[in-house]
């Protein structure tokens, strides 16, 4: 295989690659003409490896559209999609299958030449993010591990053949090798299809890398008995928490590497990540057929009838894991797992780790881009004190330790050191002295956040908040209030001055018992609380939509309300 050709593109109609079934013994090329070739490859492992196989079904969709199209050039679309639909379905595990389906079919409508257009910049995009998360990687290990060669254990594969270009975890092996840094790469053989042992040692032997097959058993004593310095793997699939899917023989290894505080960790591009899946609890677990298994090579090694279990991925917990790598970031699950400072209890260490994992979802939806929006909980063994995410912190990022403890109702810090809360820790703790509540969450959700910069400039809200009316949303009944019919939401003035904001809000919550758990500030989002965080999102959820239904309904805008005798809106 030449190292500067992509193991996977397209010519002259057909989608050209190498049979991984067969190396490294005999190497042999496809070429994949149909729709049910190209699934064949993939349900046979003939191309494997989550980016691959994702790029082999978003060109899997061209040959579909390049088969379907008629003779005025136009495309038998639900042709199409229903081939897209059985693609997407060939491996359930891997989310960038499903993902990269989706996006070539988003161009089906433009005809077959956008759909491949689509299918093409995908491959470029794939050396460039290979390229970049490889980089960070590299430098990552360079931080974690200075100044000596590594000892490094990888499993499956996770190198060129996986991908189109460099790799992932492999691929990272490869440029620590080219800055002088490996010393001996173990190779664990990864049963029951040995990838590690026909594909990973023979792309290390053609770059020249240092490596030793690793039996999958024994791979749990090397990290014991000091023979690695660093785990690497690669991943099908990456929850919001950062519990990882990856080949079967991944969580063990990771248990074994924090068992021996031996940094674990996870390189995969973007598009491996499911901004819809919470938790790993969610993930489908392929299961492989029997014969794997009770055979080599063809020939029986167990009783005829033998059942079997043959998974083809585990999910590994966030918890174990060092740090995810992709093309943009590093996300760091096991420090998210931890407690912040001066908040060690169990209690509140799982409190500062779902508040972490609840930022890092909403990022995932645009409602806490980069720094902004903050989220706060009560302590769960001192009501007095709130665990807020503190100020300046990358919301994609965000972990246990990016927490600060607060006195939850006049918002001063509890340390002296570390990192600082946001100066809106205020209107949490305005809401936290004059309600009930438990959890504060503060975004910049879209709609909500134009309805309120839209409702202060038609009202021309001063020094006071102006009530936003709702009428005859179902969505009301999610707020929990005592009439669901219809309540009104104050939409405050966005002031420089936040303290300004925090004692308008404790001034309107507090003698009014009835009003609903929300408000909103004028061109500054929504702020939402209650008895817990899946309740305050809820809520958060609800008004998010109703505020959505208001601007698509625009010929029902809310009328504008009368004045009060001192001129703010009642």
């Amino acid at each position: 295989m030449n190292a500067s050709q992509p193991s996977l593109y397209w010519e002259d109609g057909a989608i050209v690659t190498i049979d991984q079934r067969v190396l490294p013994h005999t190497h042999r090329q496809l070429r994949l003409r149909t729709v049910d070739e190209t699934i064949e490859a993939i349900t046979t492992l003939a191309v494997r490896g989550a980016p691959a196989i994702g790029l082999a079904g978003a060109l899997g969709v061209a040959l579909s559209a390049q088969r379907h199209r008629r003779p005025d050039g136009s495309l038998d679309e639900p042709a199409v999609r229903a081939d897209a639909q059985r693609l997407a379905a060939a491996r359930p595990t891997a989310v960038n299958l499903e993902w990269a389906v989706h996006r070539v079919l988003a161009r089906v409508g433009e005809g077959h030449r956008a759909v491949l257009d689509e299918g093409l910049a995908m491959l470029r995009e794939d050396a460039e993010v290979n390229g970049a998360m490889v980089r960070r990687a590299a430098d990552l290990l360079d931080d974690l591990l200075p100044d000596r060669p590594l000892r490094l254990l990888t499993h499956c594969n996770t190198g060129r053949l996986a991908t189109t270009a460099v790799g992932t975890a492999l691929g990272v092996i490869l440029e620590l090798a080219a800055r002088g840094r490996v010393a001996e790469v173990l190779v664990d053989e990864t049963r029951p299809l040995l990838q590690g042992a026909r594909l990973t040692a023979w792309e290390l032997r053609e770059a020249g890398v240092p490596h030793r097959v690793c039996v999958d058993s024994a791979a749990a004593a090397a990290i014991a008995t000091g023979l690695v310095d660093c785990v690497l793997v690669g991943a099908d699939r990456i929850a919001v928490n950062g519990d990882v899917a990856n080949k079967i023989g991944t969580y063990g290894l990771a248990v074994a590497a924090d068992r021996s505080q031996v940094p674990f960790l996870v390189i995969a591009p973007e598009s491996t990540r499911d901004p819809a899946l919470p938790t790993g609890a969610g993930i489908t677990i392929e299961e492989r057929a029997a014969a794997e298994v009770t055979e080599f090579a063809g020939t029986p090694v167990a009783p005829a009838g033998t059942a079997v279990f043959n998974p083809a991925f585990d999910v590994t917990p966030g918890e174990l894991i060092t740090a995810i790598v992709s093309e943009s970031r590093v996300q760091r699950p096991r420090e998210a797992a931890a407690p912040p400072p001066g908040a060690d209890l169990p209690d509140d260490g799982q409190l500062a780790a779902e508040v972490a994992a609840m930022s890092r979802a909403l990022y995932e939806r645009d409602w806490m881009p980069g720094t902004s929006g903050n989220i706060s909980v009560r302590s769960a063994t001192d009501p007095k004190t709130a665990l807020i995410t503190a100020s300046g912190r990358d919301k994609g990022e965000l972990t246990a330790r990016d927490l600060v403890a607060v006195h939850a109702e006049t918002a001063d810090p509890l340390a002296s050191d570390g990192p600082r809360p946001s100066a809106e820790t205020a209107v949490h703790a305005a809401v936290y002295r004059t309600t009930d509540a438990r959890a504060v969450i503060h975004v910049h959700a879209p709609h909500t956040t134009a309805v309120a910069g839209r409702w202060a400039r038609e009202t021309a809200v001063g020094t006071g908040p102006a009530p936003l009316p709702l009428r005859a949303f179902e969505l009301l009944k999610g707020l929990g209030l005592a009439d669901p019919s219809a309540t009104e939401v104050p939409v405050f003035p966005n002031h420089a001055d936040v303290g300004r904001i925090a004692t308008e809000v404790a001034d309107h919550l507090q003698d009014r018992p009835e009003a609903p758990p929300a408000l909103l500030i004028a061109d500054h989002g929504i702020t939402v609380w209650g008895r817990d965080l899946a309740q305050a999102r809820n809520r958060l959820e609800c008004l998010e939509a109703i505020c959505r239904l208001v601007l698509l309904d625009d010929g029902n805008w809310p009328a504008r309300p009368a004045p009060t005798p001192e001129g703010n809106p009642a």
